[in-house]
């Protein structure tokens, strides 16, 4: 897979990102980004399978965890009508683009000078796979730390915090 399509596919993750959505348990995107991830990374190692191939496809694979754990609490929770939203904010946009940037960098310094180079661009379906998916992990532990009753509605109006937590409502 080339640069571009990589660009595409973050456009749409950001965009997704930074829309008002009900923070569910739906791994549908993350799961279907794997399912592709590894069948592009699995056909790229059948070519080049050398050590700095794994390394850098491992190394990548943490990576990815680390921005989708660094990126998760830039993301905002609050709640409407009894339920727990989510938004992401121009941060959390500049961290993908930034994530984005460490995976092809990351892959630049472990296969340099190996014919295995360019795994980051076999891989980077996997690689949005599982920070999405460790971001969204995250979240959900975040929101399970919301009080029962304000989540439930009880006494909740919408768009109400409580004091002293991370999660607001997203301004206008």
């Amino acid at each position: 897979m080339n640069v571009e399509v990589g660009l595409a596919i973050l456009a749409v993750v950001i965009a997704l990102q930074l829309v008002p959505r009900q923070l569910g348990s739906d791994y549908r995107m993350p799961a279907v980004l794997a399912a592709t991830g590894l069948f592009e990374a699995f056909s790229y190692l059948r070519n080049y399978h050398g050590g700095s191939t794994v390394a850098a496809l491992t190394g990548s694979l943490v990576l990815a965890a680390m921005t989708g754990a660094l990126r998760a609490p830039s993301v905002r929770l609050w709640v409407q009508d009894g339920q727990i939203w989510r938004r992401g904010t121009w941060l959390t946009a500049v961290l993908w683009i930034a994530s984005l940037a460490a995976h092809f960098g990351y892959d630049a310094l472990a296969t340099r000078g190996d014919s295995g180079a360019g795994v980051a661009g076999a891989t980077i379906l996997l690689y949005f796979a599982v920070s999405q998916a460790v971001q969204r992990v995250i979240l959900s532990a975040r929101a399970a730390r919301i009080p029962a009753g304000l989540a439930a509605g009880a006494g909740a109006g919408a768009g109400q915090t409580m004091p002293g937590m991370r999660w607001t409502r997203p301004r206008a």
